[in-house]
C-alpha cells in the first residue's frame, strides 16, 4: 500500500526541482489545482493512471515514488522550464517513458547474458 503523505512529499520535491507549478501539473493531469495541493499534503491520492503519467514526466518509475532517495532523471532536469505548454509536458513524458523502457530492456538483456 502506498503512503499518500510520502508520495505527496516526493511529488512536491520533484515538481519544485523541475520548476513546475501546481497549476501546470494540474493542467497536465487535467485536474483542479486544489487536488494537487491536497495530494502534496497527503490529504488525497491520485489514481494509478495519474501517478504513472507523473512518473513519466519526472523520468522515474511509479515504484520510485515511494523511494527514500528520489531524484528526477537527468533528462527531466534538462527539460526544466517555467513556461512549458501542456503539449511540451506531454512530449517530455513520452521521451522519459522511452528512456525508462530502454533502461529496463538494457537491464533485462544484461541479466539474460550473464
Amino acid at each position: 500500500m502506498m503512503n499518500e503523505k510520502f508520495i505527496g512529499e516526493n511529488i512536491k520535491a520533484l515538481r519544485d526541482k523541475m520548476g513546475f507549478s501546481q497549476t501546470s501539473i494540474a493542467r497536465f493531469l487535467n485536474v483542479d489545482q486544489s487536488l494537487i495541493s491536497k495530494v502534496e499534503k497527503g490529504e488525497r491520492t491520485l489514481s494509478a493512471d495519474m501517478l504513472e503519467k507523473l512518473a513519466c514526466l519526472f523520468g522515474i518509475s511509479v515504484n520510485d515514488m515511494e523511494s527514500n532517495v528520489i531524484e528526477a532523471s537527468e533528462l527531466s532536469v534538462a527539460f526544466r522550464a517555467n513556461d512549458l505548454t501542456n503539449e511540451d509536458m506531454e512530449t517530455i513524458s513520452v521521451i522519459n517513458r522511452i528512456a525508462l523502457n530502454s533502461e529496463v530492456m538494457g537491464k533485462l538483456l544484461k541479466e539474460a547474458n550473464e
